[in-house]
This record gives C-alpha cells, structure tokens and sequence, in this order.
C-alpha cells in the first residue's frame, strides 16, 4: 500500500473516498463541518445530528457524488465524544474507515484530521489502525477470499511543516502496523504447519530480513542446561521442542550494554496434556503461541525502528500433548534455576515453560524482564475481552509499562500480588507446584513466574482473554489481534530515550 501525506484543502484530495470523523454533539454551524456542508449543497446538514448519524463510534453514512469536491465519494464514521478521543479512538476509526471502503471496491482513501491530538501520536495511530483493519485471516481459503485491497492511503496535512512530522508518523506507523499483522498471521496457522521447529525457522528468516542475532537451543542443549520444565512439557509430542532467542543490540555501549529481555510463550498447540481440554473450542488452541509470535513482532520492529538500548528477544516453543511419553499429574520437574516443581495440572503448561525461559534470561545478563502469555482462562474471568493483566514483582518497571500501554492505545489492568497468595502455590513434596486451584488463577500463575525471576525487576502480561477476538468487529477481523505488541515497542523506545 502507498501511503502518504498531502498538504492540500480536503476537498482538493484526489482518491475514490474521502473519509470524515463526526464527533457526537456536532452540528454544521461552524468551521470545518460548515465548509463541507456548503460544498455538499447543505446535504451533511440534513444528516449530521439525525438518527443516521449521531457521531457514535461505527456510526457510517456513505456518499456518491457529495458535491463541489474532488474526492467521488464521502464516508462519514461515528467517532465518538471529542472529548475523550484518544490514539486507540483514531485507530479504531482509521480501520472501520478502511474496512468498509474496501466492501465497496474503494481502493484509495484519505484522512481528513479533526482531532487536538499530538499530531505524530494521531497520524501513527491512523497508520496502524487502517494497515491492522485490513488484515484477514484467510490464508488457507481457496474461493470466497477477500481479494479486494485500499491501494492507497493519504493523510491530509493542514501545513507544510506537518508533512515531514506525519511522513516520519507513517514510516512508524507502517512497521508497527505490518510487525502486529505478521505476529496475527503466525498466531492463525495451523499447528499442523507452526510446529516449534517452523517457529523457529520463521524466526530465522527474520532475522535474517532484519539484521538480528540469533541462536536456537535444541532439546540436547537444553538438557546440558537443566532445562527440566521447558522439557517436560514437551515429553508428550513427536515434535521436538525449541528455545528461541533473538538479539539486538542498539545500545551505545554496544552487545555489552544490559539489555531489557522480552519472553514470549509459544505452546504451538495445547490439548492439555494428560489434563486434556475440553473438544469444544480446543481448535482456537494453536494460538497459544500468541506471546512468541508477539515478541518474534516485537524484535522485527525494533530491528526496524533502531533504538538505542539492547533487546533479547526469548521465545520457549513445545507443543503440549498428551502420550505414552507425556508428564502427568504428580510428577515432579527440576527447572533449570535448581526449584523442584510438583505438577499438579498438565494443562498449566505455560508457566513451566516460561520458567527456564526466564530463568536464562538472566542467565544472559537481562536486568529487566518482561514476559507476555496466554496464560489463564481466568484472566478472562477477572478482565474479560477488555484488558489484559499485568503483575510483577516491581512496580517501577510496571509503571512503566502501563504508560507505554496508555500512549500505545492498549489497555492493561494491574492484579494484586500480595505475599498470602504465595501460599496457594506452596507443594507438600517439591519447592512449588504449578497450579494453585481454581481462585485467583491468574495471581498464582504470575507468582509462579516470579519464583523464577527472583530479584531481577520483572513483568508478566496475561494476555489470554485479549489476544484473540471472538467476533469480528467494524474496525477489525475475527481472530488474532497482536495484543501487546505496540505496547513493548513503545516501552522499549521509552528504554532507549531513557
């Protein structure tokens, strides 16, 4: 897709469909909206403010032939209260605009800016929001496809010297955008084909497009290092398992700087284990890997963005099966930092898997580490489709990501982690189990995870009731929806400025 800014008047554009936000409350009276009435022959007059156009949010009235402007075509979206407008409203709007154009045929758009929002925050947003509106997961069909594309996208700048400020916001814009569809497309392939080792080989390749370093631990060194829990879990599959670990190295002091590592789970597909899951539903199980397909995202973009901090990029990836081979409940595991682990429940598989991750995560030098999982169905309980979790043993650093969150139009939603409920989590025979039962399932999976991150600053997101979208929206499809990922390309560029 081209895209790019203009310094033009909005009715001089020339694409197939010029699209314009109506905030609720709105009326043609004044300014901008007058301007576009008396050149639309006082028709948006009639619609601005009726029952067909409120200005909600997904509020959409398409125009042919609007009037004395060059654009053939005029949609109108909902965009909600002005006041509470935000760089998530934006990206919203931008991918309801683009989604619906594209039903229409449409293949060129424009961006008309109505909102008092940081100009580089809003048109990065509208980047994002319209690239992210157009992905579909669809790879594997063979007819009925979506084959229709928007060509091209403009955003129309008020100034010249706006035209380089939302050029640069594009540039951003676009690697964000293309990293969160790519960490979408690898989380909707089949486990049959997304296997660790094709995870693995997907994060060879790019790291070789982008420039990173990397190296992946097959099972032999993983049993040098002790790996126990990350082997465990993988015992129950024929497909061996994989430590991912990615590199970037942007700091000043060069590959010695600390770096900031990111851990991702990549349970390439869950049935549970011995602990098997439920048939219904289970087939949404291979997006399980949604936090390494998010830190593979995450590292692909930096490597493009170039901050000036170091990355270690850590993706544990098994498949989690039941078999004559796999771990049962009553087992005991030994970690790679030494703890004994009592598994109570196969099906909380995760948590092991990050626990060596992290463990050699520090074991590399990381001095801040964030992990992101689809973890529990009880975050889902706790926060819904809304928020993700986040935890962690260092309010600092969580801070930090909850701004980053804020800034990058995500939401986050921090859960206690009080000291009682260690004891949920305390084993009769081992140093820890892996399941503290049924209540506040997401709190004890995350001070599972801080067992193993002991005194070095760290995060954990849950992202299990967030990462996938059940029902496709105006703004965007059914499935995957890269959670997190600007998020941890924001925190990592606030790292680097920092």
């Amino acid at each position: 897709m081209e895209i790019k800014a203009e310094v033009r008047e909005f009715y001089d554009i020339d694409v197939e469909a010029l699209v314009i936000a109506i905030f609720e409350g709105e009326n043609t009276d004044q300014g901008f909206l007058k301007e576009l009435d008396e050149r639309s022959g006082k028709l948006l007059g009639q619609i601005i403010g009726s029952e067909e156009m409120r200005g909600r949010p997904s509020d959409i009235v398409f125009l042919h032939q609007p009037g004395n402007i060059r654009s053939k075509r005029l949609l109108l979206v909902g965009a909600g209260k002005a006041a509470s407008f935000s760089v998530d409203s934006v990206s919203r709007y931008a991918g309801t605009a683009a989604r619906f154009l594209r039903s229409k045929g449409v293949r060129s758009m424009a961006l008309v800016r109505r909102s008092n929002l940081d100009l580089a925050s809003g048109a990065q947003a509208a980047v994002e929001g319209v690239l992210m509106g157009l992905f579909e997961p669809d790879q594997y069909k063979t007819s009925e496809r979506e084959d229709r594309q928007i060509d091209r996208l403009v955003l129309v700048a008020s100034e010249a010297a706006s035209e380089d400020i939302i050029n640069r916001a594009i540039s951003r814009g676009r690697i964000i955008g293309e990293a969160v569809n790519f960490a979408r497309g690898l989380s909707n392939e089949p486990s049959c084909i997304l296997t660790p080792s094709e995870l693995a080989n997907r994060a060879h390749q790019t790291a070789e497009q982008f420039g990173l370093a990397i190296d992946v631990l097959d099972e032999a060194k993983m049993k040098e290092l002790g790996m126990g829990a990350l082997l465990g879990v993988s015992r129950g599959s024929d497909e061996p398992c994989k430590l991912v670990v990615l590199r970037y190295n942007g700091a000043p002091g060069g590959a010695t700087a600390e770096p900031v590592a990111i851990v991702g789970k990549g349970i390439t597909f869950d049935s549970g284990g011995i602990s098997i899951k439920p048939a219904d539903g289970m087939e949404r199980m291979k997006y399980d890997m949604s936090g390494a397909a998010a830190t593979l995202a995450v590292m692909r973009a930096i490597a493009q963005l170039k901050p000036s901090v170091n990355i270690i990029g850590l993706m544990p990836t098994s498949e989690n099966m039941p078999s004559g081979h796999a771990y049962k409940p009553g087992d005991v595991l030994r970690a790679m930092s030494g703890k004994t682990i009592e598994v109570i429940n196969t099906d909380a598989e995760g948590r092991l898997i990050l626990a060596d991750a992290i463990s050699y995560a520090r074991k590399l030098g990381a001095t801040r580490i964030i992990d992101l999982a689809t973890l529990t169905g009880a975050v889902s309980i706790a926060l819904g489709s809304v928020y993700a979790a986040i935890l962690g043993n260092d309010q600092i650093l969580i801070d930090e990501v909850r701004k980053a969150a804020d800034a990058a139009g995500e939401r986050i939603w921090q859960l206690p982690m009080d000291e009682p409920y260690r004891d949920l989590i305390k084993s009769d025979i081992a140093d820890i189990k892996n399941s503290g039962g049924r209540y506040a399932g997401t709190i004890t999976a995350a001070y599972f995870l801080r067992e193993f991150a002991e005194s070095t600053p760290w995060a954990h997101l849950d992202i299990a009731g967030t990462a996938w979208e059940s029902d496709k929206k105006p703004h965007t499809a059914k499935g995957p929806t890269g959670m997190a990922i600007r998020t941890l390309i924001k925190f990592v560029c606030g790292e680097s400025k920092n």
